[in-house]
């Protein structure tokens, strides 16, 4: 797998970017949860070590990925972010659930389990 998992952090997500969305996002085998958050949005860091949880347990069967709105406002347009942090889940390079603000981690658990069902 071509994913550069944020290693720096030991995080096990995957941070995307404009030009690695479609490859990492939209041609990806499994489901994809997509944070799109920025640097200095409070709930964003609320949720953050929920989803590199999600990213561990997880592992093999979903992606949990990471795109930062300030860096890449390309493909949040091209979704129509306008909060933060939003959860994209994408099956098959479709946006199949979503969630916005600083979700549980039983919400998201649930919502992934739905999509590997």
């Amino acid at each position: 797998m071509n994913s550069k998992a944020a290693a720096s952090g030991g995080h096990s997500y995957v941070v995307v970017t404009d030009s690695t969305f479609d490859q990492e996002v939209l041609k990806a085998t499994t489901p994809v949860l997509v944070d799109f958050w920025a640097d200095w949005c409070g709930p964003c860091k609320m949720i953050a070590p929920i989803l590199d949880q999600l990213a561990a347990g997880y592992a093999g069967k979903a992606k949990i990925a990471k795109i930062n709105v300030d860096e890449n406002p390309q493909t949040s347009s091209q979704f129509g972010i306008t909060s933060i942090p939003t959860l994209l889940l994408f099956k098959n390079g479709v946006v199949v659930d979503k969630a916005i603000g600083a979700v549980p981690k039983k919400v998201l658990a649930g919502k992934l389990d739905a999509q590997l069902a």
